[in-house]
């Protein structure tokens, strides 16, 4: 999912502004970037849960002192490095993005976990900013050139705000998962403060609104059949499972969940590489032939 994610934004933006593909190397630094931004994140948000993930996720890397805490911050630090050389090479716009991003989701660590039951919403937030980092990378809206133009087209709207949403979804299924740990640890998180019942029900109406913005997303990028039915048949089962969690609303049901979220965006990100992949190649033989 963290791969094809970046992949899919990028081919999409380049699709949406030139109706070429990417060049291979800004591609193939825009995915790095991408994949090294979001696991950064993960590692980071796994050092400041280590008395959580005791009881929880024994068994990860730094919560079994199989690394050491500061190993697991030298890695989230070398990830961001990365991600910030990345973005900065291909449009310090989205060496910007990526600043505000890695600051939202460091608040959600640090902070937000232990003080509020909101904290998904900043996680959301910052993955939401993941695609449109990445798309400025290949369709520059040239704020900082002070040039009077679009920031970005609806297709890309609509990617920050399908990926924002799934993922308080995604977010919230792991941590329904994780209720145990959390409330031993004094964490008031979402499922915590309300239970996970209610905790199911939210989550089931964040996936709602996610598979109908991958349809409008299809919609206004004049996608193929490819990526129409991807999205359509993989945001039914995912709708099916998020039902199946109101059904059983049980930590275990929502762990189940939370890797199944996974599974969809990762189906849905395929089917709009192949199909953008598959159209550009179209129009292209078409061009040759006249």
């Amino acid at each position: 999912m963290d791969l094809a994610l970046p992949a899919a934004s990028a081919l999409l933006a380049s699709y949406i502004a030139m109706g070429t593909l990417p060049p291979l190397i800004p591609f193939i630094i825009a995915v790095i970037g991408g994949y090294a931004a979001i696991t950064s994140s993960y590692v980071y948000n796994d050092c400041c849960d280590i008395d959580i993930d005791k009881i929880n996720l024994p068994d990860r890397p730094i919560a079994s002192s199989t690394l050491s805490k500061k190993q697991g911050l030298a890695y989230a630090c070398f990830l961001a490095l990365v991600a910030s050389v990345a973005a900065f090479y291909l449009n310090p716009e989205s060496f910007i993005v990526l600043v505000i991003a890695v600051a939202t989701i460091s608040i959600y660590s640090r902070v937000a976990k232990r003080s509020t039951f909101l904290s998904f919403v900043p996680v959301g937030i910052a993955y939401g900013l993941v695609p449109i980092g990445i798309w400025l990378a290949f369709d520059p809206a040239g704020i900082l050139k002070g040039n009077d133009t679009t920031i970005l087209p609806l297709p890309g709207i609509f990617l920050g705000i399908m990926m924002c949403v799934t993922d308080w979804g995604f977010t919230l299924s792991g941590v329904a998962r994780d209720v145990e740990g959390d409330k031993a640890r004094g964490a008031p998180t979402f499922p915590v403060t309300y239970g996970v019942p209610l905790t199911s029900k939210f989550v089931t109406v964040c996936w709602f609104v996610g598979v109908i913005s991958s349809i409008i997303i299809g919609w206004t990028a004049h996608l193929g059949p490819i990526y129409f039915v991807g999205a359509f048949f993989a945001g039914i089962w995912m709708l099916a499972q998020s039902f199946d969690f109101i059904r059983n609303p049980t930590p275990q049901r929502g762990g189940k969940l939370f890797l199944q979220g996974s599974r969809y965006r990762g189906v849905m990100f395929g089917s709009l590489i192949i199909d953008v992949i598959l159209s550009i190649s179209f129009v292209e033989y078409v061009s040759i032939l006249w």
